[in-house]
């Protein structure tokens, strides 16, 4: 890697092989010198899990071409720690990717994401950081149109940073072209019917956690639902720091002894 250039480390829930990250990979290469270090197959719904009770390999891959690709038998957060302490010994990251996301990563799946767990991890590191997500689910979706919009994100946040505990999560609608930007907070919103129960031919039960999104203020216009669902895309500036500073002075009125 030349040490004239900034250099981003990118990881994903979908999996080292997934389109999305080989397409985002694609995209930050004329910007910067590029890592990857991704699962080693799907973690989606790891959110900020990492490996406490079992051990980690990591495996060489080529399947970005000159793009040095490793894979990672661990979490998304478990790749970003053992990509800098492996790798990043002599050279921090200047930035850290997650994505591109095969997914809606918007509202409340923000807590649920393993793309956002990369994030989120770059950031408790110090680290400028930002999840990139598309709500097509087909991993065969076209999702060069997000081309010009990763590379302005990434440029600016590369050239500016991040202010100290704050992420970005950014999500794309579902379509080919987009009706502009818009720069919102989360959605209030639930999953709901999120357990289905079978019965197997030898006699027991299992049971499959699935589930329906409920949008509890669609007409909200400065959430991240209302822009996905007209067509922007939206960026929600992520805190770190999960204190409700509004509660604490009632908390401190309850006078506990």
């Amino acid at each position: 890697m030349k040490s004239n250039r900034p250099l981003i480390l990118i990881s994903n829930d979908d999996g080292y092989h997934a389109p999305g990250i080989k397409k985002l990979v694609d995209i930050v290469r004329p910007l910067a010198d590029v890592l990857v270090v991704a699962p080693e197959s799907a973690r989606s719904g790891y959110s900020c899990a990492f490996s406490a009770t079992d051990y980690l390999r990591l495996k060489p891959r080529h399947n970005m071409g000159d793009t040095t690709v490793w894979s990672c038998t661990g979490t998304p957060v478990d790749c970003v720690k053992i990509a800098i302490d492996q790798f990043c010994k002599e050279r921090k990251p200047d930035l850290i990717l997650g994505g591109i996301n095969h997914g809606d990563n918007s509202s409340v799946n923000n807590h649920y994401s393993g793309t956002m767990g990369v994030a989120k991890e770059g950031c408790l590191k110090g680290i400028p950081s930002i999840a990139f997500s598309s709500c097509f689910y087909n991993e065969d979706a076209n999702l060069e149109p997000l081309r010009p919009y990763v590379e302005q994100i990434v440029s600016k946040v590369l050239k500016e940073g991040l202010p100290k505990g704050i992420c970005l999560n950014v999500n794309f609608p579902a379509t080919e072209s987009f009706q502009g930007v818009k720069v919102c907070r989360m959605t209030r919103g639930s999953w709901i019917s999120e357990i289905v129960k079978e019965h197997h031919p030898r006699g027991y039960d299992y049971f499959w956690v699935v589930g329906k999104y409920r949008n509890d203020e669609p007409q909200a216009e400065d959430s991240d639902q209302w822009a996905l669902n007209h067509g922007y895309v939206a960026i929600t500036p992520t805190t770190i720091d999960v204190t409700a500073y509004n509660f604490m002075d009632t908390v401190r009125g309850w006078d506990i002894k």
